[in-house]
This record gives structure tokens, sequence and C-alpha cells, in this order.
């Protein structure tokens, strides 16, 4: 068995320590300044800018936001952001059958797209993709939130810069930066936290301390830990069998550490060095997964299970200031990722074998990015800024099932695809020409790939394939006041085909049922639109967008492609590409200043979304696309203290939004609003206490992200619901 994680036996004392300092540095330095960040995204341009200049739509989640939402994980950060969800289901898996709640929180849900057709950055570098394969499972929640400044989520296929395979959108996670914790010529600073989530009775741990030697080197260490219990619902059937409801019993442990070394040499040039690692461990008591009386020679007595995610990463990034007739200036990125998920769950049986399954899914990956760009003026209220590079990336990507007892007609270990090394090179160029009110910005992207499998220790032949396609885009901003802006965005996406799509194998002659690989598979691509408008009044802060999506040769998993499933004859399963898929919608958000009352100000945020998407070739809907949602709330922001009330709103799914016959067959979440009081009390601007209640009235409601595929006469659908009342609270120190 894999330790808990390698990082287990760094001195948890170095937390206290830092603790220990906050305190003592809070009471020395009482008017020490709270780390303030700019609202500035990189995603964008790949250089910082004002959010409000990009002619695209994104949302940024800033320290503060972070800190007084208290969010915890993507989950978390997906909350309030309009047309944007994580899915969540409860951990009811068993040996062989339903891959529900193994991946935990399985990634972003953006305009209806989810899964691996949504770009996860860390740091401008690729975070590993989901897979899926039958009962297996693993997500993309390879973070810690504790670790991040901010977080940036781009919406559509806009960004030629960092990718075009990122067809629903790009969320970007930024760590934090020595510069942000020593300020004011501070020679040593950080930040120390502690948590307490009661939806699932998680205890969290945090400290990160920043320093600087000398004039031209600042460095950061932060480290996190949570020791937490399975996420809560409103289920009240304690049951030891399938007709439970309760969560089942689970244990999650989780690590995480961040160093980073930032050096100012002199004549325009800085290097940062990054090393970070996150370790996360669950074990689960699969109760739900015991069979009921009466019982058979293969019934589940017994079940159990742990699963393992561990990320590394190395990476160095450099910039350079040149002044030359080609750049201004270049920066570089070489980064080396480690990423490792393994699932080992263990079923005792009646009388039949007991059962064995541990399987591994691993990527590590080189990552390399070399970048100019160049600012040119050409009259008083003309200029332009060209930003060219290429990118680098070759990933090799492994998986492995062994154990015990393996199902008729196979013998362990085997792979459900061949090793398979995966090497993509893009070449991408942007210009950006403002004049006056206007701003044009044109771009494009020269994406090529190659996935090499290997043929050793794979069961059927092995599939490679290889590629390329050209992605343009444009972006046009109008500034028609000093308070009103309008944007469009016209951008083209491509996705190649990952190993588990191309190759995916997997026989049962006794079932009559096989999956084959499919070297016919060709890459996804997109045409995506979107018309908006800013405002920034003294009262009043305004985005609406409206969007639509055209994607070609939509890759569904595993269609069912031939056979009737009989022993001459099996089901045949197989990655094929769809015709066409079709989403448009809108979204609106922004914030209402009513102005001052008793001292302090008062204001409503808020945000709508909502998405519709077909099949073009058969008229059905698409099944990931959410119910719209509306969030709004009333805040008060006083000098020591904060308080904000929010409601958020869920539309019901509908029959006609679901595809097929499933229409009538699934469960369709009702509609359900729900309350959120939460607060922060400055008690010094060095010392933060913040409290939520979540779901104040103790509503009971579920999310379609979580119940998509649940039959509607299922007997167990509270166990699907989503947390009741419940307290977050955590205490935050700056020294």
């Amino acid at each position: 068995m894999d330790p808990i994680f390698p990082i287990h036996a760094w001195p948890q004392a170095w937390l206290a320590a830092c603790a220990c300092a906050a305190m003592g540095g809070a009471q020395a330095q009482p008017t020490a300044a709270e780390p303030v960040l700019g609202e500035v995204v990189v995603s964008g341009s790949r250089s910082a800018q004002d959010p409000d200049e990009l002619p695209m739509s994104i949302d940024v989640i800033n320290a503060r936001a972070l800190e007084e939402g208290q969010v915890r994980d993507i989950r978390d950060a997906a909350r309030g952001l309009p047309n944007v969800s994580v899915t969540r289901s409860p951990a009811r898996f068993s040996l062989a059958g339903g891959s529900t709640g193994r991946e935990q929180n399985a990634g972003f849900n953006i305009r209806g797209l989810d899964g691996n057709r949504v770009l996860m950055l860390v740091d401008g570098m690729r975070l590993p993709r989901s897979y899926a394969f039958g009962a297996n499972a693993f997500g993309r929640d390879y973070l810690d939130i504790g670790l991040l400044q901010r977080i940036e989520v781009l919406r559509g296929a806009s960004s030629a810069l960092y990718g075009s395979d990122g067809m629903a959108g790009l969320v970007h996670f930024i760590t934090a930066d020595p510069s942000a914790f020593l300020e004011a010529g501070k020679r040593l600073g950080g930040r120390v936290n502690a948590a307490y989530d009661g939806d699932d009775h998680g205890k969290r741990l945090g400290a990160t301390v920043a320093g600087r030697a000398g004039d031209s080197l600042q460095w950061l260490l932060g480290g996190n830990l949570t020791r937490a219990r399975a996420l809560e619902n409103m289920g009240e059937n304690h049951a030891a069998n399938a007709d439970r409801t309760r969560p089942n019993p689970q244990k999650d442990h989780s690590g995480a550490l961040l160093g980073k070394v930032v050096l100012t040499p002199g004549g325009g040039q800085r290097h940062v060095f990054m090393l970070e690692q996150v370790d996360k461990r669950s074990d689960h008591e699969l109760l739900s997964a015991r069979a009921k009386p009466p019982l058979a020679a293969t019934s589940t007595l017994s079940s159990n299970a742990w699963t393992v995610m561990r990320r590394s990463r190395a990476t160095w990034e450099g910039s350079w200031r040149l002044d030359t007739a080609w750049a201004d200036g270049i920066q570089a990125a070489l980064g080396y990722q480690d990423a490792h998920a393994r699932e080992y769950i263990a079923e005792d049986r009646n009388t039949a074998a007991d059962r064995v399954r541990d399987v591994t899914y691993d990527e590590r990956s080189w990552q390399a990015n070399l970048q100019g760009s160049k600012a040119l003026r050409m009259g008083p209220d003309w200029a332009q800024k060209i930003t060219y590079g290429l990118d680098y990336a070759v990933a090799k990507v492994r998986n492995l099932q062994t154990g015990v007892t393996p199902p008729a007609g196979e013998t362990f270990p085997l792979k459900r695809f061949p090793d398979t090394t995966e090497t993509s090179a893009a070449l991408y160029a942007q210009d950006e020409f403002v004049r006056g009110a206007w701003s044009i910005t044109p771009g494009v992207r020269l994406d090529a790939f190659r996935i090499r499998a290997e043929q050793s220790g794979f069961g059927a032949q092995a599939v490679s394939l290889s590629g390329s396609a050209a992605s343009p885009k444009v972006g046009v901003s109008y500034r028609a006041s000093p308070v009103w802006t309008v944007f469009g965005n016209l951008a083209a996406g491509f996705r190649a085909p990952n190993a588990g799509q191309v190759n995916a194998f997997f026989e049962n002659p006794v079932g009559n049922y096989k999956t084959v690989p499919n070297g016919e598979l060709r890459p996804e691509k997109s045409r995506n639109f979107e018309l908006g408008v800013r405002a920034r009044m003294d009262s009043l802060a305004l985005r609406a967008t409206a969007f639509t999506g055209r994607y070609k040769d939509f890759i569904e998993d595993l269609r069912r492609v031939g056979g009737a499933g009989t022993p001459g004859n099996p089901l045949v399963f197989q990655s094929v590409n769809i015709d066409r898929v079709k989403l448009d919608g809108f979204e609106v958000g922004g914030a209402m200043r009513w102005g001052t009352w008793a001292g302090g100000a008062l204001s409503t945020p808020f945000a709508y979304g909502r998405t519709r998407g077909r099949d073009m070739a058969t008229g059905r809907p698409v099944n990931t696309v959410d119910p719209a949602r509306l969030t709004a709330g009333l805040r008060y922001d006083h000098s020591a203290w904060m308080l904000r009330l929010d409601a958020t709103h869920g539309a019901a799914k509908k029959a006609r939004d679901v595809s097929g016959a499933a229409g009538g067959a699934q469960y369709l979440t009702p509609s359900c609003t729900v309350l959120d009081l939460s607060g922060q009390w400055r008690i010094r601007r060095d010392l933060r206490l913040n409290a939520a209640i979540h779901n104040l009235t103790n509503q009971k409601y579920w999310r379609w992200a979580d119940v998509r595929g649940l039959a509607a006469n299922a007997a167990f659908i509270d166990a699907y619901s989503q947390p009741g009342r419940s307290l977050r609270i955590s205490l935050v120190a700056d020294f």
C-alpha cells in the first residue's frame, strides 16, 4: 500500500512555529498592511493586463475573495460563477460497477462542456487529464487551494496563446508570490490560517512564509494540512446496503508544499524557480456496496477502498528585457510534472472467491514555452503589441490493473490502453491593435500532435495517430464611453484525442462484449462566438455576454457500434466521432452599489447563467448542460467587518432538456433556492475571523451535474443530495 503521502515526515511543528511567529508579528506590527492584489489577469494575453481590456469573458477570484469565501477546493471556486460547475458525486462505487464518487471533484464544466475539454493550468503548466474506463475514474483535482493567489476562469476556446484544446474554456491557478507578503520593504512576512468546515468535518491548517535576502532574491515556503470526512448530505437511511442514503464512512488526508525562489539579478532579468507537491488520500468503507439478504455465493459481505492522487512539479520561468527591433523582451518556461493516481478496492464475498482491484494511472510530462513580445507606437493614439511563441509538451501516459480473482477470460496484470507517448507542439502569434476607442486582436495557433502507442504487453493491435490544425481567433473591443465597452470574440478550437480514447481495449468472452481501439478517430474542432458589454459606473459594475458554439467531430467515449451480445457476435464498444453539437446561452454578472449606510458600503453582487445544447444530427439535448442558475446577494462592508447574505436559485431540469429515453427515466432535479450567510471580522488589519453558515434554511436539494444518469425511481436518491445547514469558520493572521 502507498503511504498516506510521502511528505508525512516533514515537521508539522513548522506550521505551529509559523503560527506563533504570526501571532507575535501581529502584536508587534498592528499597522501592517494586508496584502492587496491588483485586479490583473495573465490568461487572456500571457502577460499582466486589466481584464476589462480583454475582448473575452473572464472571471478572477483573487486572494481576498478566496479568503472571504473560504474557498477550499475547486467545487467551492465554481459556486458563484455563471455557467460553471464542478461534479462531485458521493462515493457509492463498488468493485466492478459504477464509477460514481471514485474521482470526487471530477473537474470543471463550462458552458455545458466538461472533462478534458476544459484546459486547466497551474502557473502556466497543464494539469493532468481526467481518465475513466468502465468502473474506474480519476478526476482532475490535483490541487490545494491554500497555495493559490488567484484563479482565472476564461470561457470559450479563445486562448490561442495557451492552447486551442481548451474548447470549453480555461481555468488558470496562480500560486502565491513572495511579493504579496513583502510590501513596504518588509524583510520577512507571511500568513497562517486555521479552519473548520462543517460540511465535511474538515480541519485545515496552513502557513506561508516569505523573505527577502538582499535586493535581488525573494523566497517563499508554504504548506497546508487537511483532515476531513465524507461530504455530508440530507439522507437519513443508515442501512449497510444499497438502500443506504447516508454518506459512506470516509477519511480524507491531504498535504501540500510550495517552494518558490525569485531572482532579479538586474539588467531586466527575472527568474522564478518553483517546487510544488500535492498529496491526497481517501479511505472508504463502502457500506452501500454490501448485499441485502438473501445472500448468494457472490454476495458482497464487506468492501473497502482507498484512493491516492499525487502531483509533483518543478518549474523554471525566466524573462529578459531586450529592447531590440524584434522584441522588447522574451520569456521562457520549462517544467517537469509527475502525476500519479491509484485506486485500491477489496471485496469480501460470501462463499465465492474474494476480489481485489488495484488500478493506477500515471502522467509524466515535460512542458516548455518560449515567447517574445514587441510593442510599437505608430501615432499619438495608435499602437500595437505583437506576441508570438512556441509551446512544446511531451507526456508519458500509463495505466495498469492488477488484483485478485480477475473477471472470467482475463488475467492480471492488464492494461486498458497501451503505454503511450503523447507529443504536441504549437506556434502561436497574436497582434493587438489599439487605435482610439478601438482594440482589435487577431491571433492564430498552429498545433501538431502525435500519439505513439507501444505494443508491448497490450492485448490488441495498438494504434498511433498524428495530425495538425490551425486555430484562428479575432477579438474586437470598442470603448463607447468612459464607462461602457462593447466586445466580441470569434475563436476556433482544436483538441486531439487522448491515449485512452484511441486505444481503449477490454474483452470479456464470457459476458460477450468488448471495447476496441479506433485508428480513425479524428480530433474535435470548434467555432465559438461571443458578444458582450461591460460597464463600470460609480453605482454599477456589469458584464453581459451572449455566446454560441459549434463543435464538429465531437468524441463520444465507448459508444456501442455493433454486435448482438451473443458468443459469436459480442457487443462492440468504441470511442467514435459524432457529427455536430451546438451550444448557445448567455450570462450576466456584476454588482450594484447602493452607497453608504451607517458608516458602511451596501452592495448587491449578482450573476446569472443559462446554456442550451443540441446534437445537430439527432436534435437531442446535450446532457452535460446544467440548468440555469441565479445568484444574488446583499453585502455590507464596514471598516471593521463585513456581512453578506447570498441566495442561489437553481432552475429545475426539464425532461425536454435530457437526451432520448433518459428524459423519462432519468431523475430530474427540482428547482431550489439556497441561502448562505457569511461575514468577516477584521479584529486587526493583520488578524481576521471568517465565518459562514451555508444552506441557512436547511434546504434539501440536488445538483444536476451530480445526478446525471441516475434513475428517477432510485431508492437512494437522497444519497446524492447536497449538505444541509453547516458552519464554516477560519482564522487568518498576517505577520
